[in-house]
């Protein structure tokens, strides 16, 4: 499908919905507990009904209510699924579970779309082998399919976690193993990521402990207990209203958002408060009103996600915005600090890549034909652009939001954007 957008003036209330990582992240955990679940405001999107159908695989079950999962754990004992887990275009879902599969005393295979097949998960079946269980990829290539058979039992294993979900992966499912793990961690990306995963592990008084996010050790033989719980608002998604409103000028309330939450990307409010955008706290929402922007230098390597709106914001503020430090941004659904790149040059954007980001130069955006390549938010980033930029915009790829933000085009019209999403 695609998305056409044309420059509007909008501003208003948007309610964010919930959280990518904790959603997923709670499906997994209430999939191994004993007992019944419940959660309440997951997020409802391809990628968390993808987490779900793979923990379903292992033979918990998930009743969805209104805005409310209520699951039964399969007890820590995940059974040997009946057939392929296809993830979709999950690459949460995939990494969390290779290490869910490394519990299972038999086969499991996982596949995904081509996207997922060209991700990388080398570091990660390394480390399962590692552990004790045995994992390989098909083609030999470090990408889906792949192949784990369990029962791993623990043990010591360096890990690359050149993305943080290889490390959440061990650390979500190590306590259910035999014996103890311990874990050396030579590059951790995404920091804020993994702090997710501890605050859940928290949650639970699992027992570890840990040097400075460089070493881990896991006590084994734990066991998670069923819970309830509400997921907070996403700032990822969040992160495409606060620069919408840092670049028109305009004003924006957003509601569901914890400032309280491990979440990375609240870190987003900052940086645009600080390049000039006014930013304002109340319990349990977020206003942010644009200003005239001025350029900075970001390391963006614990907030990857962001990388696609922030490239939009820095075409709006004055002087040189650099996103730097940030390799990791290649390795997503698409090598999005080249992707960003292309679309907004075809924009006018002046702009350029670094080998671990991009430079951006104050520019004006003219609306044309783009392309989302397949990738929610590149698409989102773009739609913004385009909400800004002089004429038509025109996006491919837009069913890609459903990822993460099925809502997102109603949330642009409730605030006044003209935006409509259509067949070709």
């Amino acid at each position: 499908m695609i998305l056409k957008v044309k420059p509007s003036e909008v501003s208003g209330i948007v309610n964010i919905p919930g959280s990518k990582s904790h959603t997923i992240r709670s499906m997994f955990f209430a999939g191994l507990a004993e007992g019944r679940s419940i959660i309440r405001n997951p997020l409802i999107s391809s990628d968390s009904v993808s987490a779900v159908n793979l923990c379903k695989a292992f033979g918990a079950s998930y009743e969805l209510d209104g805005n409310c999962y209520t699951v039964g754990g399969m007890g820590g004992s995940p059974q040997v699924p009946e057939d392929i887990i296809d993830v979709g275009n999950s690459g949460t879902s995939l990494r969390l579970g290779l290490m869910t599969a490394a519990l299972v005393p038999g086969y499991t295979v996982f596949t995904g779309d081509y996207q997922i097949r060209k991700r990388q998960i080398g570091p990660l079946v390394k480390a399962i082998n590692n552990l004790g269980g045995e994992a390989y990829t098909t083609r030999g290539n470090e990408s889906a399919p792949v192949v784990v058979k369990g029962r791993a039992k623990g043990g010591f294993t360096t890990l690359d976690a050149v993305t943080s979900q290889y490390l959440s992966s061990i650390l979500l499912n190590a306590p259910l193993l035999e014996n103890d793990t311990h874990i050396e961690v030579t590059r951790l990306n995404e920091v804020p990521y993994v702090e997710i995963t501890l605050w859940w592990l928290d949650k639970f008084g699992i027992k570890y402990k840990h040097n400075n996010m460089k070493e881990f050790i896991i006590q084994g033989q734990q066991k998670y207990p069923q819970f309830e719980c509400t997921i907070p608002g996403d700032f990822s998604s969040a992160t495409f209203f606060i620069v919408l409103a840092a670049v028109t000028g305009q004003e924006f309330r957003l509601t569901n958002l914890d400032m309280t939450d491990p979440q990375g990307d609240k870190l987003v409010l900052s940086i645009l408060e600080d390049m000039g955008a006014k930013v304002f706290f109340d319990s349990n929402s977020v206003t942010v009103k644009g200003q005239n922007l001025t350029g900075r230098t970001i390391d963006m390597n614990s907030i990857p996600d962001a990388l696609p709106a922030m490239a939009v914001a820095g075409c709006f503020a004055q002087g040189e915005t650099r996103l730097v430090n940030v390799p990791q941004a290649r390795l997503k659904e698409t090598d999005r600090i080249s992707v960003m790149c292309r679309e907004l040059t075809k924009m006018g954007a002046g702009i350029e890549e670094l080998p671990d980001g991009l430079i951006i130069r104050e520019s004006s955006l003219k609306g044309c034909r783009v392309n989302g390549h397949d990738d929610h938010r590149v698409v989102m980033a773009l739609a913004v652009a385009g909400l800004k930029a002089a004429g038509e915009t025109v996006i491919e790829t837009a069913e890609a939001m459903n990822v993460t933000f099925p809502g997102f085009v109603d949330c642009i019209k409730n605030c006044g954007g003209d935006i409509r999403l259509c067949e070709e």
